[in-house]
């Protein structure tokens, strides 16, 4: 793996080679790459165990960083997704949700190591940006009371 000039760093209790193998297997353009072992011990780990992962998600380059339990994964970082269509939406949703993950609300879900997603159709942001502002809004409004987006869903209300 060639080194990125800038790379987003997750940090982990433990979790990081699972959750880069896991963000490999789902979405494509994604791969795990070097593994570094801690050269000792350190607080929250022994000499040996996995210290980093590079890894890529959708392209984007990412190291994951175990770091112990300090620091946690909130909603204020998130990866998007922008989905073509309901069976891209609904696969990438049901692994996330169904690996440990959870739903919430509007299209973000959250994996089983806390990193938050938003499955988001390219057809939701259409809908929201409709030049017809009552359109946008009944879009925007359905979009609200959704967990995954139902796209068909999202066209309807759109529609009126």
């Amino acid at each position: 793996m060639k080194h990125a000039k800038n790379t987003i760093c997750l940090w982990f209790n433990g979790g990081a080679e699972a959750a880069a193998r896991f963000y490999a297997e789902t979405f494509p353009d994604s791969s795990v790459g070097r593994i570094l072992r801690a050269p000792g011990d350190f607080p929250s780990g022994k000499m040996g165990d996995v210290l980093t992962v590079q890894f890529t998600v959708l392209g984007i380059p990412c190291l994951g960083l175990n770091g112990g339990p300090a620091f946690t994964h909130n909603e204020a970082f998130s990866f998007q997704v922008a989905t073509s269509d309901q069976e891209e939406t609904d696969r990438y949703w049901n692994a996330i949700v169904d690996n440990g993950g959870e739903e919430s609300a509007c299209g973000w879900c959250k994996d089983r190591w806390g990193i938050s997603w938003q499955i988001t159709p390219v057809a939701l942001t259409d809908a929201i940006a409709d030049p017809d502002p009552a359109a946008a809004k009944r879009a925007f409004d359905a979009m609200m009371e959704m967990g995954k987006i139902d796209i068909a869903a999202i066209e309807a209300a759109r529609r009126g």
